[in-house]
């Protein structure tokens, strides 16, 4: 009587997930932010492209958990300086910033375009000081949005975008606050802080 033949092993089937082992979990609850990003970066450099796109999925889920793309009141993105001179960004602004960045690091465009449009939205309401801290600021916002409108095509072009609605309308909210900036601000600023962000908009339509 042949002997029974062992199941070949399914290639197709999903990995068994199963805890971090105890001493990289201690590792990791230890670890500086900085030893943690040099560690991610060592991973995912030295690693086949199938781990870094295993870590980018994490990474979404993650967010989509975590509320990251709550939006903030425009008010509190920038604040009267102490020393009364002026306007300067708040911690908000920099939190909402890190927010965006992250979301459209992992290819979550749509969703990080709604939070670069409450600091665009809130720009129409300030008055600056030509070359100082507030355009720089400005500039950095209108490059985060050059960066979120791609990741925003990659999510479209990948599959990933979901609710076609829903973009269109994370997509029409920049806008609109594009638009409402540039009024704002037309006739007395030395250069539209927006024109790399209004000219990427202008010809893309969902």
């Amino acid at each position: 009587m042949p002997a029974p033949q062992t199941p070949k092993a399914n290639h197709y089937s999903r990995p068994v997930l199963g805890h971090v082992n105890l001493m990289v979990d201690t590792f990791i609850a230890n670890a500086s932010a900085d030893e943690l990003r040099a560690a991610v970066r060592g991973l995912l450099s030295s690693s086949s492209p199938a781990v870094a796109s295993a870590f980018t999925d994490a990474a979404r889920r993650r967010l989509t958990q975590t509320g990251v793309a709550r939006k903030p009141a425009c008010d509190a993105l920038f604040a009267v300086r102490a020393d009364g001179r002026g306007v300067g960004p708040t911690a908000e602004l920099r939190d909402v910033l890190g927010r965006a960045r992250m979301l459209y690091g992992v290819g979550l465009g749509f969703a990080s375009l709604k939070l670069l449009a409450q600091p665009v939205r809130a720009a129409a309401r300030l008055r600056w000081e030509l070359g100082g801290e507030i355009e720089q600021v400005l500039a950095e916002i209108d490059a985060d949005i050059g960066q979120a409108l791609q990741s925003s095509r990659e999510e479209l072009d990948g599959g990933r975008a979901g609710n076609l609605n829903t973009a269109r309308a994370a997509l029409e909210e920049l806008k609109s606050a594009i638009k409402e900036s540039q009024l704002a601000l037309e006739g007395w600023a030395g250069s539209y802080p927006f024109e790399r962000a209004a000219a990427s908009l202008e010809f893309w339509k969902l």
